[in-house]
């Protein structure tokens, strides 16, 4: 006999996260995810230029001391961005939402901060260390993962057809 579960709102695994189960779960998901990509790395780059002029006006009023925050600006406001919104309710960055993909944890929960955080860093990491075409990864995975989602157990799925399975 098992325990009753802690949370009455606790999910157990399940067995629709297998894609040979629900397939459309990750159709088209891998081009859907390099455009996502692509806007949110727009996203980053005006969101590092609008802190890149704060940081400009702090550097005058700090005498140059806040200037030192020019080399950590882009991973700062990368780690926050992603945090924020990949950690958030909707589990899923600006250009994940555009594309209709949403980030789920192997057992269906929503990444939180952390998790998000390490995803980006991990992400940026491995495609600086082990080159672009660790990206390839994806094509041979089931659940279409890259090498930092095995690592940290995300998965992306279509958030329509999650919707309509849930």
């Amino acid at each position: 006999m098992q325990p009753a579960p802690l949370s009455p709102t606790a999910v157990p695994l399940r067995d629709s996260w297998d894609p040979l189960a629900e397939p459309r779960l990750y159709d088209g998901v891998l081009s859907r995810r390099v455009l996502a990509f692509c806007v949110d790395f727009c996203v980053l780059l005006t969101l590092t230029a609008l802190a890149s002029v704060i940081i400009g006006v702090l550097g005058i009023f700090t005498f140059g001391l806040a200037w030192l925050l020019y080399g950590m600006v882009f991973p700062i406001v990368a780690i926050l961005y992603s945090g924020a919104t990949l950690g958030g309710d909707r589990a899923a960055t600006w250009g994940m939402r555009l594309t209709g993909l949403t980030c789920r944890l192997a057992d269906g929960a929503r990444p939180g901060f952390v998790v998000a955080a390490a995803h980006v860093v991990f992400l940026y990491l491995s495609v600086s260390i082990l080159t672009p075409l660790v990206l390839v990864v994806g094509l041979f995975t089931r659940r279409k993962q890259l090498l930092h989602d095995l690592v940290l157990g995300t998965l992306f799925v279509d958030r329509g057809t999650l919707d309509r399975l849930t």
